[in-house]
């Protein structure tokens, strides 16, 4: 299951994975100073407008200085879909023992289905066939 784990919202607000539960999520968790995370931002902002309503999709920073550094990251970036969401105590990552990039997908009552450590083009043949089998 989704962990417990609390991180901020756009809005500053605490908010945890339970909160997206009715449809699928698929999370991001990366860093501005994580060179194959940023690189694989806008393919998963890609992914995100694409998606719509069918599947939620989130990128969480993993940034010590939170919403100070990742804000600004974000205006600069020209992002149409993702917004920036910040766990900056690390909790999605400590409960998802990964490294940077990592991308979880979770079904709609917030079980893991797969996911993938390392940056991926969200747009390429192996996410594609990713998502293909979640759905099935």
């Amino acid at each position: 299951m989704a962990p417990s784990a609390s991180f901020r919202g756009p809005d500053d607000a605490p908010v945890t994975l339970a909160a997206f539960r009715g449809r699928p999520l698929l999370v991001n968790l990366w860093a501005t100073w994580c060179a194959p995370c940023v690189a694989e931002m806008p393919t998963l902002d890609a992914l995100a407008v694409k998606s719509g309503e069918q599947m939620a999709v989130i990128a969480v920073a993993q940034d010590l200085q939170g919403a100070e550094i990742v804000d600004p990251w974000f205006q600069k970036a020209g992002l149409k879909a993702l917004q920036p969401y910040v766990d900056p105590e690390n909790g999605l990552l400590d409960a998802a023992n990964s490294a940077l990039p990592t991308s979880i997908y979770y079904d709609a009552e917030g079980r893991e289905i797969w996911r993938v450590v390392g940056a991926i083009d969200w747009q390429g043949k192996e996410a594609q066939a990713l998502l293909a089998e979640a759905k099935s």
